[in-house]
């Protein structure tokens, strides 16, 4: 039995036609021996693995050759060429920069190119891994890189271009290596085998192929593995199980169940992958790569773009057909956007099935009980509930989110600012109710289809100001839970209050109402007209929800107008207020007295300081809380 060497060494390529992978550039190589002009620096860069030194040794030696051939290569019978394949040349030189990155290296490097070749034309020095030079050994290099003797030739080789110095690069013809295709590294394990006898299924070479990541010298090495494991038969499950690779059966389940919305089924053959000692992270970039490949089969055009075996390229051409194209995109998102979180997920296992559960269900209708509130849809469904709440409610605040605060400085000496969602506000009908016959004809009016759906249709729904929903109240806790939002969003059958907008009254207002009301009520209205006033008078209701409006004797109401500008233009709307607080209110009585407030009356306009400074004075709680935060007011 002879000496055993690894494929790597043994099927090494000793001719530049035997190079693979590389023709563009190995061909440039022997135009170049075969015309004789040579530069005087070369730098081959590229992933591991692709040939740049194997292809700078056949250069070497090509150039040394005694006798080439007519197509540039090397005769192999010379002296030359006898002493190169002997491994007893004293024309060509490896230096491992990784080992000898010093200046004292280069400076013996130096003083060896001045001796000329005995034997061929020139001396080669190959430094392999230069970008391991020191910037001091790299300055050293520099002048004679750039004008080296006539009979030196330097050919570097580097898998990390970007770390070499720009003085370098300029001084050097720059030849890029390219990956290994996993369609050629199949064809070349498909040669290795041939010679050595070993029986193979292209199955499994393909699987050693892609696990190479483009390097054929990591190729050749996993061939070898796997041969010894499967005792001259490569068969795809042993090679499987040799490699510890997932198998891409379980990603064409995995996408099956997704778009069969089989969520148990995922989470099952999820939980049997991390047992066997895969890593979450690892399947999702699998899955992913996966759903790429099945996107790419959609197309006969883009087909071509994936690299796996003719039988695995059916398998992924069938599943294509049965996936659309937008299930296929919103799972490609979903799963970069798991890669991207994965380092920093705190539970990774949990965030895996989250995923997959995701796009277990992009398939899956909206109305399905399984479907659920999915995260994705999660804002809309709120924004949703929150406009079905707000049609069948008379308090808008419920959608708009009116925030309530108290500051000193009003007419009568409390002054409430009510901050509201603006997009919510611009989202509201008008709601002003048309005014009487009698009222003013400047009073702003509602659209003419809008008036003649509610005059000739249906008669509009109206709720009691007493039946608008309550705040729930827990503890320190203030608003409204989902169960409600949800109760209330559900159709309800409505109940006509009698004498209010029939299809018979005109004006739209409410007929011989009496209703008493308290000043929060009045507050309440007040706030929610605001809210429903159209965009072009925004900046009006800005202001009147500054107002406070009082009762002075039911159904008396009493508003204090800051100035004469804001007088003017509530005098114009007036009609419009005072139809809309009698339907609301429900009482037809009601009447709205408005006058200029007195110089003791007006309010000085607080700064946010002055506002907290006043806030702290009433309540010392704020200002312990502020302390207790340690917060600064911005």
């Amino acid at each position: 039995m002879g000496e055993y060497i690894v494929s790597a060494r043994k099927y090494r390529p000793t001719t530049f036609d035997t190079v693979v992978g590389q023709g563009a550039l190995t061909t440039t190589l022997k135009n170049a021996v075969r015309s004789g002009k040579l530069a005087h620096a070369y730098l081959f860069c590229g992933p591991r693995g692709v040939g740049k030194t194997t292809c700078a040794r056949i250069f070497a030696k090509a150039i040394n050759c005694l006798s080439p051939t007519e197509a540039g290569d090397a005769c192999g019978e010379c002296e030359s060429c006898r002493a190169f394949n002997e491994h007893r040349s004293f024309n060509i030189f490896e230096l491992d920069a990784a080992s000898n990155n010093s200046v004292e290296h280069i400076k013996t490097l130096m003083e060896q190119t001045r001796i000329p070749p005995q034997v061929g034309r020139y001396k080669v020095f190959i430094i392999d891994e230069v970008h391991m030079l020191s910037t001091a050994a790299f300055n050293a290099f520099l002048k004679t890189l750039e004008e080296p003797p006539a009979h030196v030739i330097f050919v570097l080789a580097t898998t990390e271009k970007h770390k070499i110095l720009p003085t370098i690069l300029s001084r050097c013809q720059i030849y890029d290596f390219e990956r290994m295709t996993v369609r050629g590294t199949i064809d070349h394990l498909k040669h290795v085998a041939d010679s050595e006898g070993i029986t193979y299924e292209e199955e499994a070479l393909a699987v050693i192929a892609e696990k190479a990541d483009g390097g054929m010298r990591d190729a050749l090495s996993i061939f070898d593995q796997a041969a010894s494991f499967c005792q001259g038969n490569i068969t795809y499950r042993k090679v499987i199980e040799d490699l510890n690779v997932l198998d891409s059966d379980h990603y064409f389940r995995i996408i099956d169940f997704a778009r069969e919305n089989k969520v148990s089924e995922i989470m099952v053959l999820l939980n049997d992958i991390i047992a066997k000692g895969f890593d979450g992270g690892l399947l999702i970039g699998g899955l992913a790569a996966h759903v790429r490949n099945v996107l790419m089969a959609k197309d006969e055009a883009t087909l071509p773009l994936l690299e796996v075996s003719q039988q695995q390229r059916e398998r992924y051409s069938e599943q294509a057909r049965q996936c659309e194209t937008r299930f296929l995109y919103q799972a490609l998102r979903l799963m970069n956007q798991c890669d991207i979180n994965y380092r920093q997920s705190s539970n990774k296992r949990l965030l895996v099935e989250l995923t997959l559960i995701e796009v277990a269900q992009i398939t899956q209708p909206d109305d399905s009980p399984a479907a659920g509130p999915r995260p994705r849809r999660l804002k809309t469904l709120f924004k949703n509930l929150m406009q079905q709440a707000h049609q069948h409610s008379a308090a808008p605040q419920v959608a708009a989110g009116v925030a309530v605060a108290s500051s000193a400085g009003s007419h009568n000496g409390t002054a409430k600012n009510y901050a509201t969602d603006s997009s919510a506000r611009q989202q509201q009908t008008t709601a002003y109710a048309k005014p009487a016959a009698n009222g003013d004809s400047s009073a702003p009016q509602t659209s003419q289809t809008d008036s003649a759906q509610q005059q000739t249709d249906t008669p509009q729904h109206v709720y009691h100001a007493s039946a608008r929903p309550q705040l729930k109240t827990n503890g320190n806790a203030l608003g409204y839970s989902w169960n409600n939002l949800r109760q209330m969003a559900k159709p309800k059958k409505m109940q006509i209050i009698p004498g209010t907008l029939g299809g018979d009254d005109p004006n739209g207002t409410a007929k011989d109402e009496h209703q008493e009301f308290n000043q929060h009520e009045l507050e309440f209205q007040w706030m929610s007209m605001c809210n429903r006033m159209p965009q072009k008078l925004s900046g009006i209701a800005a202001r009147m929800k500054n107002m406070n409006p009082s009762i002075t004797a039911i159904p008396e109401i009493e508003v204090v107008v800051e100035n004469q500008i804001m007088f003017d233009q509530m005098q114009a709307i007036k009609g419009s207020i005072v139809n809309t607080l009698r339907l609301y209110l429900h009482n037809s009585g009601i009447t709205l007295n408005m006058r200029l407030a007195e110089r003791h009356e007006q309010a000085k306009v607080l700064t946010r300081r002055e506002q907290f400074e006043e806030m702290s004075r009433q309540n010392p709680s704020v200002e312990k809380l502020r302390a207790l935060l340690d917060l600064e007011l911005a």
